[in-house]
């Protein structure tokens, strides 16, 4: 049975809930106040707490923090019958589960305490997905042991012992900075500088002096002589991302860099080295750009003198599972938080998932779900999914109030029949959904 820790100096309130929840098959402790409340939750250890802001001793908001500090894990509803925003915002920072506007709706609550019983379940049941084995694979946080990744990783250890230039090619999120990073950061050049310029961030006119540096007069904000990316880079990598998008102008003065190994900054007459590695990567095809004369075919050559192709998100899946692991320790790690568990569903959901933006994509999705977790549990509900695409639609053509019917039928069972969720899912208002459920007679 699960229990239930009420901390409410209302008598009545205590009582009321006690009833309820009883009722509903719930194990039902109380106290009045907050250092009640604690010791209560010493000698019960409760699945969930309902707690009010306002106690005789010390705040809900304090009551809480110590709950929190007792064990990180717990599920702690606020209830409260001020509804302000500074409540609530530093409820949810110290990690309230739910906000609760007094008198409560047992509706709202219902639903509020099926949900944490269940995530709280999920986490007694699940086991983290943390990996504490070192990743055999893993050169500068690249993840993956699917066949085209092995073959990425052979590419990086052949290339890394040399000073030849490479070109990378994937889409966009494919990790293609990481596996230059990977390539300097195993050479012997290791401790000279990896220098990072993004091609199409810039202008032409100032991606030339980005490289090569400008002398003072050079052109009319040239109020010092500055420094470019080759002479900065000195022995070490000079990245060049985006290559695709550089003009043909800049790249007949790349091609010549590359050739002699030497340039002059702009506006200036001195002649200087460069002993940089070049690692050049792109998102489009670059041979495709070179037969429509967008790309000079000799640079297209002297850039790839070897080439690495990243495979993209899903043609490598079986990949996803040790990237999730991976990705949920950096996100947790950056923003703060502990959620490190995914229900094997949502994995297959991952898996199944087609990823036009790549790992990239997968990133931003689990971030979003570790920001809008309650529990440290990868929830369905947080993830930026495309719901629409999983509504089956009718195998034969019907008039569009027939499917207004079914999918207004279809969200009311998703919500259990809640019309304040139903309404705020459709976006249309409490009464327009009544009178569709008059007229559909649908079931709630």
């Amino acid at each position: 049975m699960k229990s239930i820790l009420i901390i409410d100096d209302d008598p009545l309130i205590r009582k009321t809930l006690s009833t309820h929840l009883s009722t509903e098959g719930y194990e039902i402790h109380t106290a009045m106040t907050g250092e009640e409340g604690l010791a209560k939750y010493d000698e019960c250890f409760p699945d969930l707490v309902l707690l009010d802001v306002r106690l005789p001793d010390i705040d809900g908001i304090e009551t809480l923090r110590r709950i929190k500090a007792k064990n990180k894990t717990a599920t702690v509803v606020i209830m409260t019958a001020y509804d302000d925003m500074k409540t609530t915002v530093e409820a949810i920072k110290v990690g309230a589960f739910e906000f609760l506007v007094k008198p409560l709706d047992y509706v709202d609550l219902g639903l509020t305490i099926d949900k944490a019983v269940q995530v709280r379940s999920l986490e007694d049941k699940l086991s983290y997905i943390v990996s504490e084995q070192e990743k055999e694979y893993t050169i500068d946080n690249i993840i993956g042991r699917s066949v085209p990744m092995r073959d990425v990783y052979k590419m990086i250890g052949s290339v890394a012992i040399t000073r030849t230039n490479v070109l990378i090619q994937g889409e966009s999120g494919t990790g293609k900075e990481l596996v230059a990073k990977a390539i300097h950061y195993n050479s012997p050049f290791s401790k000279e500088p990896f220098i990072v310029i993004n091609c199409s961030a810039i202008s032409d006119t100032l991606l030339e002096s980005e490289l090569f540096g400008h002398v003072k007069g050079a052109f009319t904000d040239a109020v010092s002589e500055t420094r470019g990316r080759f002479e900065i880079a000195g022995k070490g990598t000079l990245f060049l991302d985006e290559i695709g998008d550089v003009s043909t102008n800049l790249q007949s003065k790349l091609l010549r860099v590359i050739e002699s190994r030497d340039f002059m900054k702009v506006g200036g007459e001195k002649v200087l080295k460069t002993e940089a590695r070049i690692i050049a990567a792109s998102n489009k095809n670059l041979i495709q750009l070179v037969e429509k004369g967008d790309f000079r075919e000799d640079l297209y050559y002297r850039l790839k003198v070897v080439e690495i192709v990243l495979p993209p998100l899903r043609d490598r899946m079986e990949d996803i599972p040790e990237l999730v692991v991976y990705l949920l320790e950096k996100i947790n790690r950056e923003i703060r938080k502990n959620v490190r568990k995914v229900p094997p569903q949502i994995l297959k959901l991952l898996m199944n998932m087609p990823w036009k933006g790549n790992v990239r994509e997968l990133e931003n999705a689990l971030t979003r779900a570790v920001i809008l977790a309650k529990g440290d549990v990868v929830l369905e509900e947080n993830l930026p999914l495309e719901r629409g695409e999983r509504v089956l639609l009718p195998k034969e053509l019907v008039p569009m109030k027939e499917v207004e019917k079914n999918y207004i039928q279809y969200v009311l069972k998703s919500t259990k029949g809640n019309k304040t969720q139903t309404s705020q899912i459709l976006q249309i208002s409490r009464p327009t959904l009544d009178k569709k459920i008059r007229e559909y007679d649908l079931e709630i």
